[in-house]
């Protein structure tokens, strides 16, 4: 394993701090920190909007115009049963039960994906090293898409701004197919040199992506009285949905301005605190959307989700003021934009300075920030 290392010393005052602070919150108020009544509440909704759009379309009963229109509502709770349900059982945040989240963790799998890998790319390395090119595998969704300041540079990047929302569309589809099989099939991935995986966990994948085939299409296929294309057509339409939301959301995070990709010295250390640099990397948006507060999980509060991953994000809202106050007692910076569509063009602006190599440099080792 390649070893990149955070300082090895007293934890830095706003590390204590928000912890002590937070710890406080839950513990004067006799809250757990797990899932509460109105996230199970989200989970049933997202779970009936899922299949009982796919109820609905398999009844056959709706003229393909309106069947189209199911399929992209499907589309927005595939999103959402990644965000609102799978991604805080993955943490083990929903529950204190660990059978219950490794239960609807399961949606994952049912989904297509493949949760081992993402508990292993996502929990342990992103969340690890989070913007840290090489190791970070967040920033390697796709050779056509440069994330990083660090990343080797290829001349359509120039353009990537303009055609990047179309391959983010493309992102639920790719899981599918291509994501999870290339993930254990490569020899390195992120920090881990010549990764090896259970054997147990390969069968589940293949086991898993079996399963999403066999309801998803073969179902469908066999049930409804319509043309093989026609289907196709509400297929794609569905996942093109759910690719484009998802895609957006967790680079929104990550990948705007403000957040900063740190580069370790030669010996592999990073200069910071661990959880300095999780201030430094993440960034909240549109935090006041009460519906997107619930839609996304607490994905809008990616500060707090990356400081306490083990915490359901049902209660990053309320926690969020208590981060916010320490950052700023401590002169840390707290990334957040007022709207989703700030972020967004934030996002953009990234990327388009990213394309052009003259903006953008490699630096010795520090940090690098994009702002113009």
């Amino acid at each position: 394993m390649e070893r990149v290392t955070f300082p090895n010393k007293p934890a830095d005052p706003f590390t204590d701090e928000v912890k002590i602070r937070v710890g406080e919150y839950f513990a004067t108020r006799k809250l757990s920190t797990k899932a509460n009544f109105s996230m199970v509440l989200k989970t049933i909704i997202l779970l009936t909007v899922t299949f009982g759009s796919y109820g609905l379309i398999l009844s056959g009963m709706f003229p393909p115009l309106a069947m189209l229109g199911l399929a992209v509502l499907m589309g927005v709770g595939v999103a959402g049963i990644g965000f609102g349900i799978a991604h805080d059982a993955q943490h083990g945040a929903y529950s204190s039960k660990p059978w219950v989240n490794k239960m609807l963790g399961l949606a994952f799998d049912m989904l297509g994906a493949n949760g081992y890998m993402w508990r292993l790319t996502h929990n342990v390395i992103h969340h690890t090293y989070t913007n840290v090119h090489g190791l970070d595998e967040d920033l390697e969704v796709s050779p056509l898409i440069r994330l990083s300041p660090q990343a080797e540079w290829k001349p359509y990047h120039r353009f990537q701004h303009l055609y990047v929302l179309f391959l983010y569309s493309l992102s639920t589809l790719s899981w599918l197919v291509l994501k999870d099989i290339k993930y254990f099939a490569q020899r390195d991935l992120g920090p881990y040199k010549n990764a090896k995986h259970p054997v147990i966990s390969l069968v589940g994948m293949i086991a898993g992506k079996l399963f999403y085939v066999g309801w998803a299409i073969v179902i469908p296929l066999l049930v409804l009285p319509i043309p093989w294309w026609q289907f196709a057509i509400g297929f794609l339409v569905m996942h093109l949905t759910a690719g484009l939301i998802l895609g957006v959301i967790f680079q929104l995070a990550h990948v705007v301005e403000e957040t900063e990709h740190p580069i370790p010295d030669a010996g592999g250390n990073i200069d910071q605190a661990w959880m300095l640099h999780e201030m430094a990397t993440t960034a909240n948006f549109d935090c006041d959307s009460k519906f997107l507060c619930w839609y996304l999980g607490g994905l809008n509060f990616q500060v707090e989700h990356h400081l306490f991953s083990k915490v359901c994000s049902v209660h990053y809202p309320t926690i969020s003021p208590i981060v916010r106050e320490v950052a700023h007692k401590y002169g840390v910076p707290y990334n957040a934009h007022r709207t989703v569509f700030t972020a967004l063009g934030s996002h953009l602006r990234t990327l388009k300075k990213l394309g052009n190599p003259a903006r953008v440099t490699s630096p010795a080792p520090g940090a690098t920030s994009l702002h113009a």
